[in-house]
């Protein structure tokens, strides 16, 4: 099998991250992972979360962990894939993992800044991108209220490490009530100070995103739920 992390996140990008790129594939490497894809934080949902900055220079910032993150696993032999964790300004909570796009894709598409976030999940999969509601049931003091749009996502994160037990089974029973399928992630902010890990094993090495997304959609695919 082929141990692949699917949640994972960088100090370069993701405010809230610890630990910066390279060692975060050195970290992954010592753990024998065959690959890991980087979902660095990605916000839309008008033209504030630019920040002063042009589409152009949104998307190269957005992307530069995954770039960093992909140097280093090049020279250390270690799969880096790329995918984002999508949210929209004006629902904090709901995120949505999104793979088999790239950052092309990205740069071609600035409407997605200004979309509602069922027509950015109708975008994405009309694209052959793959959508996933990560953590759905996480429940912190700064999310509002808990989202749901099952009818534009293909899968729902459960187990995510960083989750409880309540959130995780929770999450499982909403994707069976739905027939969506179930993904895993750890949602490493921490590297080495990780714990617990989540993610996708596969019997065929992943070659692209593009041939994860493929996988997933066919199945062809298991979840590991360990603790280091």
């Amino acid at each position: 099998m082929y141990r692949y992390e699917t949640h994972c996140h960088t100090k370069e990008v993701s405010l809230c991250a610890k630990i910066p790129a390279k060692e975060v594939v050195r970290f992954y490497k010592k753990q024998g992972y065959t690959g890991l894809f980087i979902t660095d934080h990605f916000k839309c949902g008008g033209d504030h979360c630019l920040q002063d900055k042009s589409w152009e220079t949104y998307i190269y910032t957005s992307c530069q962990g995954y770039a960093r993150a992909k140097e280093a696993g090049d020279q250390m032999g270690v799969d880096v894939f790329f995918g984002w964790e999508y949210t929209h300004a004006s629902y904090i909570g709901a995120d949505f993992l999104t793979f088999g796009l790239d950052q092309d894709w990205l740069l071609s598409h600035p409407e997605i800044l200004h979309m509602p976030i069922r027509d950015y999940l109708t975008t994405v999969r009309n694209a052959g991108g793959l959508a996933i509601h990560a953590h759905p049931f996480r429940e912190q003091g700064y999310i509002e209220m808990i989202r749901l749009l099952p009818r534009h996502v293909d899968g729902v994160e459960s187990p995510n490490a960083n989750r409880t037990p309540f959130e995780n089974q929770t999450a499982a029973e909403y994707a069976e009530k739905y027939g969506l399928f179930l993904f895993a992630g750890t949602d490493n902010h921490r590297g080495k100070d990780q714990t617990r890990f989540c993610g996708i094993d596969t019997e065929q090495k992943v070659q692209s995103e593009a041939h994860f997304v493929h996988l997933l959609k066919q199945g062809k695919f298991q979840r590991f739920d360990i603790q280091r």
